[in-house]
């Protein structure tokens, strides 16, 4: 019998991840295709003795919590954490860690590939040519906004927010956050960032990039308010996760042109997505891929089988969450 503590990856891993795993631990995998179903994963914590999980989607739930008698460890390959029952994780002594630092620039290039496509209409001139419309040159063919030197919102200025903020200053842009708490003067003036509420920068900016995490204070940050606040000219990048925005709010405001459009990545009830942001051309839609790169997605389970392993061997490891557990 196998003396390794036994492991389970809610996905197929890389083979230089499995191997690295391997070595110390053994592995499970959830090889079958879509996520893994809560009662699934339930199950196999209870029959495999499962002291560590590697989440590559899926959610950690009370009831999960509650079947692992073993458990030890939650790895999360992502830097969101809210599809993870984290007081029910502190309450059984479970380290609970991210991804964070592995996808920040990249989520950074998506999110500012939305600005420029939504500002420029780049969808819309793509399908118009492709489609067959484009008979000749026309003066007033598909105008957009400029980007350059206009004002760059961002609400929140973790990582990807500050990541945003460097793309901006390549385009000239005045950069304004809101945050929590306000970063170091080093890095304000790094970046030409100045902190201020969020209805000034609501008011204020012609592009405003959501980057917070999904908590209960930030359940519909953006709701019909906010967005009555944002200038007519303005556009909402949101890259962060869904349930920040009010989705019917922003629907109506897309409609009656409070707002000129919105860049989403993420939605409300992914993977289902309001059935009337479908049919508005003011609006970019992506599938969630703000960290999706061949090169990011590998790191991203580098640093969670990293973490995992930390976790294992009784250390504090990086990135951890529930700080609780090791008395601070």
């Amino acid at each position: 019998m196998s003396t390794k503590r036994s492991i389970f990856a809610t996905h197929a891993l890389p083979p230089e991840v499995l191997e690295l795993l391997s070595a110390r631990c053994e592995v499970h995998e959830y090889r079958e295709s879509g996520i893994i179903r809560p009662e699934r994963l339930a199950a196999a914590c209870r029959e495999l003795n499962i002291e560590g999980i590697l989440l590559i989607g899926g959610r950690i739930t009370a009831e999960i919590i509650g079947e692992a008698k073993d458990l030890r460890a939650i790895s999360t390959a992502s830097v969101g954490y809210d599809h993870i029952d984290v007081a029910a994780c502190t309450a059984r002594r479970i380290a609970v860690t991210t991804a964070t630092g592995s996808l920040e620039e990249t989520t950074a290039d998506l999110a500012f590939a939305l600005l420029l496509a939504i500002a420029r209409r780049i969808p819309e001139a793509d399908s118009f040519l492709r489609e067959g419309r484009w008979s000749h040159w026309d003066w007033e063919l598909l105008w957009g906004a400029n980007v350059h030197h206009k004002v760059l919102g961002l609400v929140g200025f973790g990582g990807i927010g500050r990541a945003m903020a460097r793309r901006g200053l390549g385009f000239s842009m005045r950069i304004l956050y809101h945050a929590r708490r306000r970063v170091p003067k080093a890095i304000e003036g790094e970046l030409r960032a100045q902190i201020i509420d969020l209805e000034t920068l609501l008011r204020e900016s012609d592009f405003v990039s959501l980057h917070v995490p999904y908590t209960l204070d930030t359940s519909h940050l953006i709701q019909a308010r906010e967005l009555s606040w944002m200038k007519p000219s303005a556009f909402l990048i949101n890259t962060a996760r869904g349930r920040v925005v009010d989705e019917q709010a922003l629907v109506e405001a897309l409609k009656t042109g409070k707002i000129a459009g919105a860049a989403l990545d993420v939605y409300e009830q992914e993977p289902k997505v309001h059935p009337d942001l479908l049919k508005l051309e003011n609006v970019v839609l992506t599938p969630h891929i703000g960290s999706g790169t061949r090169e990011t997605r590998m790191e991203m389970v580098r640093v969670a089988a990293q973490n995992l392993l930390a976790s294992m061997d009784g250390q504090r490891p990086p990135n951890l969450i529930n700080h609780e557990i090791f008395g601070s």
